[in-house]
């Protein structure tokens, strides 16, 4: 039998009697566990690392624990030897836009790091045109575009052949052929806009924004070009977005849940993308909203309820994923009202309430908690 005192954790997370218990919930693999930390209770700490670790790499995977998918040992390996592969080839500058929790959470932290970091890798790799401007993809468009200048100090509304909408903003210009024709509908944009497209699953929706393109098939979203610091801004309102550089293909051989391919946002997450290293920065929004509209007149009043509970409905309610140690956190329950405080205050009342933090990192809140008596 396995000495599990002289593992690491990414070890652990692709031991197969590991990964039945953390995800599966397996009753045989649990009981083993238990019964293994309770000889060996020194290595919590081992076992939170791994699972943490497990928990993000099978995200990534899109290995969802409703659908009992169970990870292989080749899996879980090979895409951490990639991740860390990559670091070593690569050996970026640091990375400053991710805080790390502490060291209990760390593996987690680093994963997210990875992933991230594995995303701006791919892009880098592919780079090779250069920062392409406004002007320059109007220039390559065969076929006559519409182009629309507002030069006023307020919001103009612009109508698309398809019904689609863009809200432009001040010294913001777009360009637009007449009719929509063949398997795409594109568009290029310079400074801000916002778009609400009419919904054609077989004819995409594509935004040229300098050297970040954005696809739909249908959705709302807020694009911003910064000139001054190369960067370009996707913020997703409804529905979902793919990005990608503009001069990648967005890959097609993507799980249903994906099929926009490239790096895909949904409500209340934005990216970042630095057209200086072509990197893609995914966040949350400064301020999630709640986006259900019987979640918009919830009153989030819980009385002793499971913390499990009160993460599930925050999740549901403004369409992010908290991740937390279910069964170091079994014991606590929450008794508050949660009126019409902002996400971030609701967060930092229930760590407060049950002595725990949060941290933001990608787009998903971390818990770290020790748990409750």
């Amino acid at each position: 039998m396995q000495d599990y005192r002289d593992i690491e954790p990414e070890e652990l997370a692709a031991d197969s009697s590991f990964q039945r218990w953390k995800l599966l919930g397996d009753p045989v693999a649990g009981d083993f566990w238990n019964e293994w930390l309770r000889q060996n209770p020194d290595q919590g700490e081992l076992i939170e690392k791994a699972y943490f670790l497990l928990l993000m790499v099978s995200r990534q995977l899109d290995q969802r624990i409703t659908e009992q998918v169970q990870l292989s040992d080749q899996e879980v390996q090979h895409e951490i030897s990639q991740l860390y592969g990559s670091l070593d080839a690569q050996k970026p500058e640091p990375v400053r836009w991710l805080r790390f929790t502490p060291v209990r959470y760390g593996i987690a932290a680093s994963v997210l790091a990875l992933l991230g970091l594995f995303g701006w890798y791919v892009l880098n790799s592919n780079h090779t045109k250069g920062n392409v401007t406004y002007h320059e993809l109007v220039a390559q468009v065969e076929s006559p575009l519409a182009e629309v200048k507002n030069t006023t100090d307020k919001p103009l509304i612009v109508n698309l052949p398809d019904r689609s909408t863009i809200l432009l903003y001040p010294q913001s210009r777009i360009s637009y052929p007449k009719q929509f024709l063949g398997n795409k509908r594109e568009v290029y944009l310079a400074g801000e806009a916002f778009f609400k497209v009419t919904k054609n699953p077989s004819q995409p929706f594509y935004v040229y924004a300098n050297s970040l393109v954005t696809k739909v098939l249908g959705t709302s979203f807020v694009i911003q070009t910064n000139e001054t610091a190369k960067q370009v801004k996707v913020v997703v309102k409804t529905g979902k977005v793919s990005v990608f550089a503009h001069d990648q293909e967005a890959p097609t051989s993507q799980k249903e849940d994906y099929k926009l391919g490239g790096t895909v946002l949904t409500p209340n997450q934005q990216v970042v993308f630095s057209e200086t290293d072509t990197r893609l920065v995914r966040s949350l929004v400064k301020e999630p909203v709640l986006l259900e509209k019987d979640a918009q007149k919830q009153s989030f009043a819980f009385k002793r309820t499971p913390i499990s509970e009160v993460f599930a409905a925050l999740e549901k309610a403004y369409n992010i994923d908290i991740v937390f140690d279910e069964e170091a956190m079994k014991n606590c329950y929450l008794t508050a009202s949660l009126a019409d405080e902002p996400l971030f205050d609701k967060l930092n009342l229930i760590c407060h309430t049950i002595n725990a933090r949060y941290d933001q990192l990608d787009a998903y809140i971390v818990i770290d908690s020790k748990g409750c008596q």
